[in-house]
Order: C-alpha cells, then structure tokens, then sequence
C-alpha cells in the first residue's frame, strides 16, 4: 500500500493455499493495509516536493459466503487502525502546536465523540489535589500542565463497580531535558514524550467504538519540560499525590515524576489491573533496540500485557526487577530519588520501573511499558511501520482491553 501511494483506489483479492481466508486472516491483512497506507501531511503544502497522497480506498475482494465475517472483521481492523493513526498524528505534531491545554482539548473532543467521560485538572485543580510531581515539571514552561481522567462504563455498568483496567500514558509534550538540558540533537525528537498519553487516549477511544464490555479508566498527565527561572532545579524535593516525597536529582527524568502522581491516583480507583505506558528511558534503547518495548511490572499483570503483544503482533519483551536495584534510588534527604545517586547509569531500565513501583501498592497488579525506541521511526519505513510515530503499543492495549473483557464479541457500534 505503501509502494500504491498516488493511487486512490486499490482491490486485491485474497486467497490462501489451505483455502478461503478466516476473520483473523482478513483482519491481519486490512490492519496491515491500513497501517501501510498512513501518510501525514498536516503541515506540507500543496508545492512540497513530490509527495505522494496515500491510498485513500482499499476493496478486499472475498466470496459471497466469506462477505458478512469479512465485513466484521474489516471494520475491527479499521477502528484498530483508526487508533494507531491518531497516535501517529499527535506524536508527529509539532510541539509547538500541542501543549498540555491544546492536547487535553483533543482529548476531549475525542473522547466526547464515542460516549467517553471526561475530566479536567487545572493548575489550580492540580494543587488542591497534591499532584506535585505533575505541577513541578510543568513550573518552568509557559504552558501549563494538565492530569485528564477518561471513563469508559459500557451499558449495564453499576456507578460502584471498579475499573477493571487503568490505563496510564506519559504526556510530556515536549522534553527540553529542564535544566538537565538535553544534548540539541537529543531533542530533535523530543516531542514524542506524549506517546504514552496518546495511545491511553487512542485506546479508550477504540474501546467504546468497539462497546467493548470492559469498565476503563484512562489517565493522562501532561505537561512541558523546559528549562527557565521558575523550572525546578537538581536536588528540590516534590511531594506527589499520596505524600511521597522525592528528590529530583535530574529534571530529565521527569516522565516518572508525572507518573507518580497518576499512578497514586488511578489505584484509588483500587482497579483490577493498572497498565502505564511511557517512553521513559534511553536504556530501554540500549538495552531491547529501537523495534522492541520493555515491560516489567509483577508477574501475572507482566504475563497479561506479553500475551496481548503476542496476539496483537507487536514486539515486547519482559524484563526483570531485580530488587537490588532498588536501593540506588535511596534519598538521603526524601523519600525517595527520581534517578540512581552519583549518576549510576547500571540498569537505568529496570531502575525507573522500580520507581514507579512505589507508586502502586503492592497487592494491585501493576505493569510498566517503556516504548522510548519503538514509539519513533527516526529511519526508513518498514513493514507496516512509517517514518516518525509508530502508534506501537495501541492494538497490544486494545488487546489486552478486549482479553480483560472475557473477549466478548459485541456488535461495532
């Protein structure tokens, strides 16, 4: 589809050598269509060189008998990939022109669309409530920062029953480093810090039009880091959500600071699973590459997430937490430090996991995604896969939404 660009319009047929292809062929092959087809083009003009439209119309061309679960499994295919798109186009936006205000607006703008509630946090909103990690980051940027709250009750729900998923997305909307400033080539693609919030908002979105029967809760904290006289500084102490104290002896990792807070916040929803997804560290590119994510977390959440990226076809990888790894972030003046002190750099990974991990009490399951490479293609297209965002992680989410769910088969709304 890719090689197709230009054309408007496509058929092909399908056909296997066992015989007429299943629902799970035709999805696989209309996913991979679709996603083959993506192009942005927001901000190019109508001179810009010789780009190419994408494909715009794509007919799979099926029997008679094959043409009601072929339909089915097409439309499945296409709110999938819808998601992984929207994802795709907010990465690739440039920051300038979505900071936390605007991408919370667009948060709820889709959200309102499908039946999704909404709620707000101001910086006013932010402090009444002690999220102090989330206001902290955001002090040194003239944007202010936001914490979005996405519900999604499918018909039948009680007022009082638990999410049984929360969904929580790092939303830095650009990552200057603060005054742990970034190297300039270093920031070059630093407006991918969002990806985590931009695939919670993509997943619940495609939930509720899929009326998946599955109680979501989505959280989103955005915010901007940028170096100025107000930004934090190396060595103050943040108090986030629930009182935690924390040493922020580098404002470049920043990503846990906001997580903190929402992850304290979305397990007083006491949910049956809590899943955050973030592109934290540069040691999950050292350590697993640009193509495959890191997910660490306690087993059985951790065993939940691997079995929906293997069902869904993206690549993650488990990893370990090896608990004596967790005394580098010992404080000597707070709770705890948002890096290894004296600059220990030995299992930066894992290191942030363990971070994280104090922020979600220990008898909820709870697991952590770092897709810091696989959310960006700095190189040539391959597969299915763009150059820019990726939209990786959404259809392992949206998998694991649907697995949660007791993969009921709900009619697509």
């Amino acid at each position: 589809m890719r090689a197709l660009a230009g054309t408007t319009r496509v058929a092909t047929t399908l056909a296997l050598a066992t015989g007429t292809p299943g629902p799970a062929q035709l999805r696989a092959v209309a996913e991979g269509s679709l996603l083959g087809a993506y192009a942005f083009g927001e901000f190019r003009t109508t001179s810009a060189g010789n780009h190419r439209s994408p494909v715009s119309e794509i007919t799979f061309v099926v029997d008679e008998a094959s043409q009601s679960a072929a339909g089915d499994a097409v439309r499945r295919a296409g709110i999938a990939v819808d998601a992984v798109a929207l994802v795709r186009d907010l990465v690739n936006t440039p920051p300038g022109h979505l900071p936390p205000t605007v991408f919370a607006e667009i948060a709820a703008r889709h959200a309102g669309e499908v039946g999704v509630t909404v709620e707000v946090l101001d910086e006013q909103a932010l402090a009444d409530g002690g999220f102090g990690g989330i206001l902290g980051v955001g002090q040194g940027s003239a944007n202010p920062p936001r914490l979005v709250r996405l519900e999604w009750r499918p018909a039948g729900s009680q007022a009082s029953d638990r999410p049984a998923l929360a969904l929580v997305g790092k939303g830095i909307t650009f990552d200057s480093g603060g005054l742990s400033l970034k190297p300039a080539a270093a920031m070059e693609w630093m407006k991918i810090d969002m990806a985590g919030a931009a695939s919670v908002l993509a997943t619940l979105v495609a939930a509720a039009r899929l009326n998946l029967p599955v109680h979501l809760v989505g959280w989103l904290p955005l915010a901007e880091n940028m170096p100025s006289g107000g930004a934090i500084r190396p060595s103050d102490v943040l108090t986030l959500r629930g009182g935690t104290r924390v040493e922020v002896l580098n404002t470049d990792a920043e990503g846990r600071l906001v997580l903190g807070d929402a992850l304290a916040r979305a397990a007083e929803d006491s949910p049956a699973l809590i899943v955050d997804v973030a592109t934290l560290t540069g040691a999950q590119i050292v350590a697993l590459g640009q193509r495959t994510a890191g997910v660490m977390g306690r087993d059985g959440a951790v065993d939940q997430v691997v079995a929906a990226a293997r069902e869904s076809g993206e690549s993650l990888w488990p990893m370990p937490l090896p608990p004596d790894l967790r005394k580098a972030l010992d404080s000597s003046v707070a709770d705890l430090a948002n890096v290894a002190g004296g600059g220990g750099r030995d299992g930066g990974m894992l290191v942030g996991g363990h971070f994280l991990s104090a922020f979600v009490p220990e008898d909820v399951p709870w697991a952590h995604i770092d897709i810091a490479g696989p959310a960006w293609n700095g190189g040539e297209p391959y597969g299915h896969t763009p150059r820019g965002g990726t939209g990786m992680i959404v259809r392992t989410l949206l998998q694991l939404a649907g697995n949660v769910a007791g993969n009921q088969r709900p009619s697509v709304r």
